[in-house]
């Protein structure tokens, strides 16, 4: 008798650990890596539903790989890197182990001074570097109308303060989607729940790399 009990609890388990959606490392007890996506109407999924924002999306991407991760999504429609680091201290909680910045969009959009966009990049960064919080830089690129020589200094924003601050950079958050319409809403401009799709793939690698830099700490 007490052998059958022990074998009924056994499958339990098992069916437990096979349902569809349970996450192995949830079910050992191991607290996710929280992080925080923090950003614009990129980041905030401008014109679709919640479950198919980037955050949510690369969350269930990480999970589906084995990775026990919380990401929040903290995307501003509109929002400048002046915006961002107005806003950073109280947008950020302290239980947060790592934030993917992206930001810098709407400053190229507006013409506002590269160096005025390095200046808050490199303050943001430097903020939560201090309070321990690990960075995934996204990158951006400025759009060719603002002509070469702005192009030339906006564009060399994120791979200098990556290096600078040693932090991982993906290099271009819009990469494949930009100038694909099949990716894109009717806007031309933000990307449709296929274009996140194309930019979870892409940011991927550099993910699970910022994930194992976080649990080596």
């Amino acid at each position: 008798m007490r052998f059958r009990k022990l074998a009924v609890i056994a499958i339990a388990v098992l069916g437990l650990a096979a349902l569809p959606g349970t996450d192995a490392n949830a079910a050992d007890g191991e607290d996710p890596v929280r992080i925080v996506g923090f950003g614009d109407s990129l980041m905030a999924g401008y014109g679709l539903n919640g479950s198919e924002g980037f955050p949510a999306r690369l969350q269930a991407a990480l999970e589906a790989r084995g990775h026990a991760v919380e990401i929040t999504d903290a995307g501003v429609s509109g929002d400048t890197s002046s915006g961002g680091l107005a806003r950073l201290d109280w947008s950020i909680p302290d239980d947060v182990d790592g934030v993917i910045l992206e930001l810098g969009a709407n400053d190229a959009l507006r013409g506002v001074p590269p160096e005025k966009t390095r200046e808050n990049v490199d303050a943001m960064i430097t903020r939560l570097k201090a309070r321990g919080i690990e960075v995934l830089l996204a990158g951006m690129l400025a759009p060719p109308n603002l002509g070469a020589d702005y192009e030339a200094r906006f564009n060399a924003i994120y791979p200098e303060l990556a290096s600078g601050h040693d932090v991982i950079l993906y290099p271009f958050f819009l990469d494949g989607v930009t100038g694909n319409p099949s990716l894109l809403l009717d806007d031309g401009m933000h990307p449709n729940a296929n274009g996140i799709n194309r930019m979870v793939e892409g940011i991927l690698p550099y993910a699970e790399d910022f994930l194992a830099r976080i649990e080596a700490e």
